[in-house]
């Protein structure tokens, strides 16, 4: 008997539950739409007829994960097994292009199984003659078939009634459906067999060797599915009930699992799971447990099995950070949408009590507009014959009416002109009525009148006459400052005139907050935009400032980029190097891939630099890189021990906030004295502005302003050498700052500074600061401390605490003023593991000090910045108009004009030169008498504001006041000898310069607020005036090396000669050019004396300090 079958299922297929043929799991189904074709077949079979077959359209659905591999797209993909029983043979060939969805009845579902069963039965225990499945590649639609196989002698097929037929009472089509489905079984369950065999071997092998597991298939593949095998036996857990397997992929890294394990029907006691392996899987790592607490984790190795073909290592690394970039950037998205949400409501909330404010203000301004014009009409009359009447005697509103004025009866009998100021209802709307009388003949020609149409809402009219209309007028006739008031007499308010009113009143406030709060918004988006353009100017300049070293490119390094280093040796210990080497890390030498191999750096285009590349990963935030000069080291460039390090942008890894206490004794605006207390809190506001972590450690002193403290509170008490200390915390300009009391009264003084036992009293402090510290638990990176005051900070940090629980922090010791406490400051500078003063110029000029001398290793100059929020022209309440650098000209006029009229002074286009300081001999005050007199001379004005400690200096100023006010130049000078902090703004505003002739400067603040109100600086070269101010005429060069244009005038001696050179050429550059003066004015404004600058440095020192052992 000769038989030829062509079968074709889907998977998506239901059978019902007729056999027990088929006992296949959901994840052994093979792929959809496979084409399968079985030929049982004798030696002597003939072909009878032929005719082609066309080809099925692809599905569109997605292939379910299995065991048979995919084919190539493009092509038709033939797979052939055969199977043997005796003489006879089935050929199975599969036919990957075949697709499409096929529908089945319940009879056709019925048939199908029994033809399976048929070929079954048939064949009995099927095996595969070959292992494996050759793949024949064929064109997509152009198969061959034999019709007579379909349809011929000796085929048949299954009826309707699910018993084989002949084929000449089949249906061809349905014929086709069901055979092929038939088909794709049977292959399926031989494929189950031949994998069946597989295992089998694979665990006989395992077994015998005493291996407790393997996986199937052997070579593991990304996106693939797999199935672990435990023998239970072999198992630490073979005592348990239950088995789990517990995973994860690339070194427990990615996509953790908990999967039960089932007891297979392989003999020896084998378990098994299925697991899919995902794509970016290079290693499984798992072990197996009870679900509770016993574990078989390989003689704790774990299991672990290489996945083949995937990611690496290196390529997971990638793909792991861009996936937290992905994740960061939707947490943002997310995040920003809450504050969104957040602010809305918060809007929605305030704009509600804004209405019932606005309708209580509205209710009550009825209230009294109501009693008031009822007491109005209550005393109000139709008329007064002597003086005024109306005609006609009764009316209304929208009347026209006449208003009869004696003008002989009051102030204006002898006017040639006379009007009428009026309005109604206690001048609700302002002026209303203006109209010029016209002069009666009635009554001897005294008598004036106007016709006026009453105002439709009128209850009461209001009214004074003048001698000319509004603004010309100039005697008036007010009725004895009482105003003229009529009734009108057929007005009668009612309650829906007070209701409309009060709704008037209500709208009327409403569109006044809008516009309030619309321009507040305006100026305050302003504000924030100009501070950070100026933010990220000042970062740009900061890493353009070691240009003339090294610079890259791009200047922004983002993330996951390439950047290129430029390096010019020429300017650097490495000059002359035959070779240049470039070292570098990322994330402040931490990163996870430590630092990279050192470099060879090839030269430039330009032939003065030399040059290399570096791959910037995901999660660098900062760049990190020294110079040597071969590969092994040598002699290298480190920046003085600093590195070079240069920020990147755009990185999924936040730098990790360092932690820094200052220990001080002063603190603006609570606890200030002089510029120390600036410097605190401004330099730990920028700092804690870049996202670190900043405390404050400050004496509680009696004469603290409090009011300046918000959410003021008692935090605790501790012990120190015998005496309590009561711990108070609050917040000052946004800082954490506790304050500690000690009970034994050091700091119930009244002052600061000034009693015989200062260095007890601060000494104590400082000790009991770091107790404070040690007992709570605190471990900063950084401890800050300034002058004499802090300065035992130092070495009782040192000696006693760090190895006793404050192992982690580094000491930072800053010198504001070195002409008190050098015994302090010397003992502190040797302990202190960085040491910085106020100024880069000031740092050389101290350098050979004792104090200092030993220790310029560690010693740096960092320049002071001041605050722009308490300094700023646009924002200013103290000046008339606000200005930014774009009206900078129209503003300063302004001030300028205030500034005279306030002083007395003459209000005229004149040079101003602004003098704020101190009256110290350290601040120039010989050369300061000096420029008032030649600046009056150049026809100039002169403003001082200032005092002097010391009451002969004092004294020696009120007698040169005295002199000037009185002498011919009372109009251009004036002195005003004492504090005024709203008068030092408008100084700074209205003045054209300000003098800064200072002997000697640490750093100076006059002349960086000068420039932040866009007046020239006018100052001696010295310390931090010399750092900051760039002479017009000289230092251009200087300038452009700090990114900076010019910006002052500037001289060297500390005589007449030498300032008169700086001022005269100030004062002829006002007078001759005053083009260029504005420009200038413009530029100094947008240059940047913020703290954004030095805080950068300065955390630069922190990181430095923290990388000493």
């Amino acid at each position: 008997m000769e038989i030829s079958l062509s079968l074709q299922f889907s998977c998506k297929t239901v059978f019902p539950n007729r056999s027990t043929c088929f006992n296949r799991t959901p994840s052994s189904w093979c792929k959809p739409s496979t084409k399968l074709s079985c030929v049982n077949a004798s030696s002597d079979f003939s072909r009878k007829r032929q005719q082609k077959k066309g080809s099925v359209a692809k599905s569109k659905g997605s292939s379910p994960k299995g065991f048979v591999p995919k084919s190539s797209i493009g092509s038709s993909s033939k797979k052939n097994a055969r199977v043997k029983k005796g003489e006879q043979t089935l050929d199975v060939n599969v036919d990957d292009d075949k697709d499409g969805e096929v529908e089945f009845s319940l009879e056709e579902k019925h048939a199908i199984v029994d033809k399976t069963n048929e070929i079954v039965r048939e064949f009995g225990q099927t095996s595969l003659s070959d292992e494996t499945l050759d793949v024949v590649e064929t064109n997509r639609g152009e198969e061959d078939v034999d019709d007579d196989l379909l349809h011929g002698e000796g085929t048949s097929y299954i009826g309707d009634d699910g018993y084989v037929k002949d084929s000449q009472e089949a249906s061809p089509a349905t014929d086709d459906r069901i055979n092929e489905e038939a088909s794709r079984m049977l292959k399926l369950k031989l494929e189950e067999n031949l994998r069946k065999q597989k295992i089998e071997r694979i665990a006989d092998e395992n077994f015998l060797r005493g291996k407790q597991m393997f996986v199937y298939p052997p070579v593991v593949k990304p996106d693939q599915d797999i199935e672990v095998f435990l023998n239970k036996n072999l198992s630490t857990l073979r005592d348990e009930e239950d088995i789990l397997i517990l995973g994860a992929f690339n070194d427990w890294r990615w996509k953790s699992f908990t999967i039960r394990l089932n007891k297979t029907d392989l003999k020896d006691n084998w378990w098994s799971c299925q697991l899919y392996v995902p794509i970016e899987a290079y290693k499984l790592d798992f072990v197996f447990f009870n679900g509770q607490s016993v574990y078989d984790n390989n003689d704790q190795k774990d299991f672990c099995i290489t996945v083949d073909g995937g990611m690496d290592a290196l390529a997971f690394e990638e793909f792991l950070l861009e996936e937290k970039r992905k994740e960061l950037e939707k947490l943002a998205k997310e995040q920003a949408e809450r504050e969104r949400q957040a602010e809305e409501e918060r809007r929605i909330e305030a704009d509600k009590a804004a209405k019932e404010e606005d309708r209580l203000q509205a209710r009550l301004e009825v209230e009294r507009r109501q009693e008031t014009v009822l007491q109005l009409m209550k005393n109000a009359v139709k008329s007064n014959d002597s003086v005024w009447y109306i005609e006609p005697g009764e009316f209304k509103g929208k009347d026209l009416v006449r208003l009869y004025y004696n003008g002989s009866s009051g102030p204006l009998e002898h006017a040639k002109e006379i009007w009428i100021h009026g309005g109604y209802n206690n001048w609700k709307d302002g002026l209303s009525i203006v109209e010029r009388l016209v002069k009666s003949g009635l009554k001897g020609g005294a008598w004036w009148y106007a016709d006026v149409v009453v105002p439709d809402q009128a209850l009461v009219l209001d009214w004074v006459f003048a001698d000319g209309p509004p603004q010309n007028a100039a005697v008036y006739d007010n009725n004895h400052k009482l105003d003229f008031h009529a009734i009108v007499p057929l007005a009668t308010p009612d309650a829906q005139y007070w209701v409309e009113e009060e709704q008037l009143i209500y709208q009327k406030l409403r569109e006044e907050r809008k516009l309030r709060e619309e321009a507040i918004r305006v100026k305050a988006e302003k504000t924030a935009r100009m501070k950070a353009e100026t933010k990220e100017k000042t970062l740009k300049s900061f890493l353009l400032s070691q240009k003339h070293i090294v610079f890259t490119e791009p200047l922004d390094i983002q993330a996951g980029s390439t950047v290129t280093v430029f390096y010019n040796p020429s300017n650097t210990n490495l000059n002359g190097k035959p070779e240049v080497w470039f070292r570098g890390s990322f994330n402040r030498w931490s990163h996870r891939n430590g630092p990279f191999p050192p470099q060879r750096m090839l030269p430039a285009e330009n032939g003065t630099h030399v040059k290399t590349s570096v791959k910037v990963p995901l999660d660098a935030y900062m760049m990190d890189f020294v110079f040597s000069e071969s590969e092994n080291g040598g002699v290298f460039d480190n920046k003085f021990g600093m590195d070079y390090h240069i920020p990147v942008f755009g990185s999924i890894v936040k730098e990790p906030p360092l932690h820094i206490i200052h220990i001080a004794v002063e603190m603006a605006p609570i606890a200030k004295v002089g510029g120390l207390g600036d410097v605190v809190t401004s330099l730990s506001r920028a700092v804690q502005d870049l996202n670190h972590n900043v405390d404050i450690i400050l004496p509680k002193y009696d004469c603290l302003n409090l009011s300046n403290v918000k959410d003021f509170q008692f935090h605790k008490s501790y012990f120190w050498s015998g005496t309590e200390i009561k711990v108070w915390h609050g917040k000052v300009e946004g800082l954490s700052v506790y304050f500690l009391e000690p009970q034994n009264g050091f700091f119930w003084v009244g002052c600061v500074y000034g009693r015989a036992n200062d260095a007890e009293r601060f000494g104590f402090f400082c000790h009991a600061a770091l107790e404070f510290l040690l007992q709570n638990g605190f471990n900063p990176d950084i401890i800050h401390c300034h002058d004499w005051s802090s300065a035992p900070v130092a070495w009782l940090f040192k000696e006693q605490y760090t190895h006793y629980g404050l192992s982690k922090a580094r000491a930072v010791f800053t010198i504001h003023n070195l002409e008190f406490g050098a015994a302090l400051i010397t003992r502190a500078m040797a302990f202190a593991d960085k040491a910085t003063t106020v100024s880069p110029t000031y740092s050389r000029e101290v350098a050979g000090n004792p104090a200092i001398a030993p220790y310029l290793y560690k010693f740096h100059g960092i320049i002071n910045g001041i605050d722009p929020d308490i300094w700023d022209p646009y924002n200013d309440n103290f000046i008339p108009v606000p200005y930014t650098s774009e009206n900078v000209v129209e503003g300063k006029r302004a001030s300028k004009e205030a500034l005279q009229q306030k002083l007395g002074l003459k209000t005229a286009d004149l040079p101003l030169v602004g003098v704020i300081t101190r009256l110290t001999h350290q601040k120039g005050i010989h050369l300061i008498k000096h420029a008032i007199w030649r600046t009056l001379e150049r026809g100039g004005q002169v403003v001082l504001l200032g005092s002097a400690p010391d009451p002969r200096i004092q004294n020696d100023f009120v007698h040169l006041a005295n002199q000037l006010h009185s002498s011919h130049y009372c109009d251009r000078a004036r002195l005003c000898l004492s504090y005024d902090e709203p008068l030092s703004h408008l100084i700074y505003a209205g003045a054209d310069f300000i003098l800064v002739p200072s002997i000697f400067e640490p750093c100076g603040l006059t002349q960086l607020t000068a420039m932040r109100y866009g007046s020239i600086p006018i100052v001696r070269k010295t310390g931090g005036l010399y750092d900051t101010v760039f002479d017009v005429d000289h230092d251009r060069d200087r300038a452009q090396s700090q990114g900076l244009e010019p910006n002052g005038f500037s001289f060297d001696g500390a005589d007449a000669g030498g300032v008169d050179y700086a001022l005269n050429r100030a004062i002829s550059a006002w007078y001759d050019g005053r083009e260029w003066f504005n420009t200038l004015c413009k530029t100094v404004m947008e240059q940047d004396w913020s703290w954004n600058r030095p805080a950068l440095d300065y955390l630069e020192l922190y990181h430095a300090a923290r990388k000493l052992e």
